[in-house]
């Protein structure tokens, strides 16, 4: 994604740049309470003032707890599965036949003004129309806030304090810690018992994983995004999914990344250059699915797809804990079932 994140990328840039399944993962990461807050500064209560601060050490203020909060759609979706309501959303979020994009999760996306729904778009009027208390994004480069266009993010900013949160470049579980804070600066009780069987569902699915890296060892897995004309194969260790898969055993395939380190791009003719045993596609609206490349004779050739060992991926996972858990188990049953074919 760093492609998309510096500037308005081909199409074909920002679909690759994320990685492999969608599988999530979270144990725990930043740690402990303190009494009014959370591990970050962040400060919940009805009334009062608000503070949190967020990955580039900036912290966001408001005079009283934000109501009107617009947020990046998956990190939308991350919120209302702790309870928290937002005013407004940019990112994928409505398909081409009007349904939720798989990025909204629960979100009812008729209940929400949706200031843009591809990357580049954003509507300045239509946010400021929110009367915004705060905006909300993820970052996967420094200081680049995502889906935020350059072009008129100075005139986004001056409307309200801004919160970014990491998805690159740790694992999984600081990812999801740091939504879980969030989410409780802005009034979520982690304690409720959805949460907490979420949060169990997810330490028993990870457990699983574990398990099965070392039931069935020596299974190479590649984390792929297709295009018309190219093939991209993504480095595990930088998204925070499959970094957090890494630890716990599984086995990627490395790729000759680019220079901002994410993926690398393949012609179709060499779409055979990493031998693997499971391929784990992007399943983003946008990407070219199996049931799309049937007039690709090398896809076809490969020996994970002649053993229908591919999986779809949700690249972008929606960081909390309900929605990680099944990602997790998706992918400890894939490798359960999975034969050595490379």
């Amino acid at each position: 994604m760093p492609l998309a994140r510096a500037s308005l990328p081909t199409r074909r840039g920002l679909l690759a740049m994320g990685g492999a399944i969608g599988v999530g993962a979270v144990l725990t990461a930043c740690g402990g309470d303190k009494k009014g807050g959370s591990a970050d500064g962040g400060t919940a209560g009805k009334s009062g003032p608000w503070s949190f601060k967020d990955d580039r050490g900036q912290t966001a203020e408001t005079k009283a707890l934000p109501k009107n909060i617009v947020a990046y759609t998956g990190t939308a979706a991350a919120l209302f599965d702790y309870g928290i309501q937002v005013k407004g959303v940019f990112g994928p979020t409505r398909t081409k036949d009007g349904k939720a994009d798989v990025q909204a999760g629960d979100l009812d996306i008729s209940k929400v003004e949706i200031i843009g729904n591809t990357y580049g778009e954003f509507s300045v009027e239509k946010y400021a129309a929110l009367q915004p208390d705060v905006l909300i994004t993820d970052m996967w480069q420094k200081d680049v806030l995502w889906y935020v266009p350059d072009n008129s993010k100075d005139k986004i900013l001056k409307l309200a304090p801004s919160v970014a949160l990491w998805a690159a470049d740790q694992s999984m579980p600081a990812a999801l810690q740091r939504r879980a804070d969030l989410a409780k600066s802005l009034g979520a009780d982690l304690n409720a018992k959805k949460v907490t069987d979420a949060k169990a569902a997810f330490e028993k699915a990870s457990a699983r994983l574990r398990a099965a890296v070392k039931a069935n060892p020596g299974i190479r897995v590649l984390l792929g995004s297709a295009s018309p004309d190219l093939f991209y194969v993504s480095e595990a260790k930088r998204s925070c999914d499959t970094r957090y898969f890494q630890e716990l055993g599984v086995q990627f395939v490395t790729p000759k990344v680019d220079s901002q380190g994410f993926f690398e791009s393949l012609s179709w003719e060499n779409v055979a250059k990493y031998p693997a045993d499971l391929i784990l596609m992007d399943n983003r609206t946008g990407t070219l699915q199996p049931g799309d490349l049937g007039n690709k004779p090398t896809w076809g050739q490969l020996p994970a797809v002649k053993a229908n060992q591919v999986v779809p991926r949700l690249t972008e996972p929606i960081y909390s804990y309900a929605r990680v858990a099944p990602i997790v188990d998706a992918l400890a049953q894939a490798i359960e079932n999975a034969k050595k074919v490379a």
